[in-house]
């Protein structure tokens, strides 16, 4: 670890579509910059991986795979992250889809002025349905053609988990990563304190709700922060229900603390598809949380770091 006193070695690059930043607490400047381009690079090889936007990944092989019907081997790596997308599909009751990011074809939230007409809709919700696919690890297969996967709703948090746990194995003592608002500790600051994070404020710019104190684990937030679109004076986020293919309405944003940030990010993004039952679901779930919703309340306070 640093000596008491000094500033960790902060790396910061653009990864997976997002502004990323890692501080590190390192036994010197070489080391930590070792560590820093390690790092990085593991993040660069999930993204080469599971982008959707790159047509050498293999989840674009698996897409088309899925395009045209039939089935498709994964290695073991894959095959947890779609077991781990398989649990969260039964504990949410069919909410966390990763077969529903191809609604995204009727919302683009980017340059969108005018709202889907809901005949585009009913027919991409056609497509949509987790329990339509076939798998059996290592076999995943698509009776009917025309699906698609994305993979989104998990792989950013597990690459926090990856870069935190390949950070500790190069022996830095502490240090803080931050994948687009996914955050992980690595372990405490050069001082031994915590780290402090803050949670933005879904609708006023430069805000924060909260600041949380983490020395260990992670922090996940899920909310329509940026990606959304204003028609007629109405907000509508990218997080798009897979019952409906409409955004949900309830809830702006949610926060989770966890020991791993692919729970912490699943949780967050269950609790908004859970629209009015979000809360209640997040309080018997028992992970420290922090949600705002449409109408400006906020509840569920987190400020204990789930790694102590």
């Amino acid at each position: 670890m640093s000596a008491p006193g000094l500033e960790p070695y902060r790396h910061v690059w653009r990864a997976m579509g997002s502004p990323c930043e890692l501080a590190l607490c390192a036994r010197s400047e070489p080391h930590a910059r070792d560590v820093a381009k390690q790092a990085a690079a593991e993040v660069e090889r999930l993204e080469a991986l599971y982008s959707r936007y790159r047509e050498s990944s293999l989840l674009s092989e698996i897409n088309r795979t899925a395009a045209r019907g039939g089935s498709i081997s994964v290695d073991p790596e894959t095959a947890s992250l779609l077991a781990y997308a398989d649990a969260c599909h039964r504990e949410s009751g069919g909410l966390f889809d990763v077969t529903s990011g191809i609604l995204r074809r009727a919302w683009r939230f980017q340059g969108q002025d005018a709202l889907p007409e809901p005949g585009q809709v009913q027919a991409l919700l056609e497509r949509v349905g987790w329990q339509r696919v076939s798998w059996k690890t290592p076999v995943l297969s698509f009776p009917s053609a025309g699906m698609e996967l994305d993979l989104g709703g998990v792989v950013k948090e597990y690459a926090v988990d990856r870069v935190s746990a390949l950070c500790r194995e190069l022996g830095a003592g502490g240090g803080l990563v931050n994948l687009g608002g996914d955050v992980g500790a690595i372990g405490p600051r050069p001082d031994g304190g915590p780290w402090h994070v803050g949670i933005r404020h879904p609708r006023r710019p430069g805000e924060l709700v909260s600041r949380v104190a983490l020395e260990r684990g992670a922090l996940a937030s899920s909310g329509d922060y940026e990606r959304c679109v204003l028609v007629g004076g109405v907000r509508y986020g990218h997080i798009l229900s897979p019952r409906t293919g409409w955004p949900v309405r309830r809830m702006a944003a949610v926060s989770v603390a966890a020991e791993l940030c692919v729970v912490a990010g699943s949780a967050a993004t269950i609790a908004m598809l859970k629209e009015d039952a979000g809360p209640a679901w997040l309080a018997r779930l028992g992970l420290p949380h922090l949600w705002s919703d449409v109408e400006g309340e906020v509840g569920g306070p987190l400020s204990a770091s789930p790694g102590r």
